[in-house]
């Protein structure tokens, strides 16, 4: 199947990134090179663009659409890892980062990556498909009070522990193989509604626990603000409420604002000042936008800029 995924909110990220000719890029969540090729168009022959990806089929897609360009360098790794990969190649600041968190379309419909709950295929929804641990782990192996606590917390699901306990007692007969199953014992596990497909938030659930998507995202946005030179931007597109709260809550502490629970008198968290957030209020897809890719409808922008102290 080809890669092929429409990059949302396209020239708001452009415009966000505030591109520099000769300025150096990193895109740390790659993908079919949607958001990459504009950027680097963008460029001089003395810019660069550094692509991260930790889905092999990605950077494949992504190194065919931008052959034409010497300037650039495609990585297998995380954005979790940027301070360590910028390292490696022997960088320390960069001019901009945009991360655009989420599945791509590709991944939602290739057979075998199970992140879909509209086909019959094995529970899988690894990213990275190196690494060994899949829903399949997730579904047959956790107790039931972890499946209902990640199901809840992950999925925002209100009857998480009626489908944990279902999961759990169907595999006691067999193990739960494929999304098919999946999406049957959820299904029966709570009552038909009009939230949308009723698997919907459990699998959102089980692969952000997969791919481990939430944890590490306000140290990452960390990071990726302390990589960038100053007045470098970072841009951050969140499709979820949980990812977009993670980015709030990071911005606020790289602006040096205090953190601590309201009910300690004096600050203990020492702030420090890396910037500022442009954008108070995310930016969201435009009318226009939302007709021609419904996937934007869910998503969130937010920018920040570097200012040296």
């Amino acid at each position: 199947m080809k890669f092929e995924h429409i990059p949302v909110m396209l020239e708001e990220c452009i415009n966000g990134l505030n591109i520099k000719p000769d300025g150096i890029y990193v895109d740390g969540t790659l993908g079919g090179a949607g958001h990459s090729s504009e950027i680097i168009k963008r460029l001089s022959k003395k810019g660069l663009l550094i692509g991260i990806d930790r889905d092999d089929d990605a950077l494949e897609a992504a190194s065919e659409r931008l052959k034409e360009y010497s300037n650039k360098k495609l990585v297998h790794g995380n954005h979790d890892d940027i301070k360590e990969i910028l390292a490696e190649l022997e960088i320390e600041k960069v001019d901009g980062i945009l991360l655009d968190l989420g599945v791509s379309s590709y991944q939602l419909d290739e057979r075998n990556r199970g992140f879909s709950y509209n086909s019959d295929n094995e529970l899988d929804m690894r990213m990275d498909q190196t690494q060994p641990f899949s829903a399949y782990d997730v579904i047959n192996t956790y107790s039931e009070k972890e499946l209902s606590d990640i199901i809840y917390k992950y999925g925002e699901e209100r009857y998480s522990r009626q489908i944990a306990r279902n999961i759990v007692n169907y595999r006691k007969n067999e193990p739960i193989k494929t999304t098919k199953q999946l999406v049957e014992i959820i299904a029966k596990s709570k009552p038909a509604g009009k939230d949308g497909h009723p698997a919907k938030r459990t699998f959102q659930a089980i692969r952000i626990e997969v791919n481990n998507e939430i944890e590490p995202l306000e140290k990452t946005i960390l990071e990726s603000i302390k990589c960038l030179k100053d007045n470098g931007r970072l841009c951050v597109i969140t499709f979820h409420s949980l990812e977009d709260r993670a980015v709030k809550d990071a911005f606020k502490k790289a602006e040096g604002e205090c953190t601590c629970p309201k009910d300690i008198p004096i600050c203990i968290c020492n702030p420090i000042c890396y910037g500022k957030s442009l954008t108070k209020k995310p930016i969201i897809a435009t009318d226009n936008e939302l007709k021609i890719n419904s996937r934007s409808k869910s998503a969130k922008l937010r920018i920040f800029e570097r200012k040296e102290v």
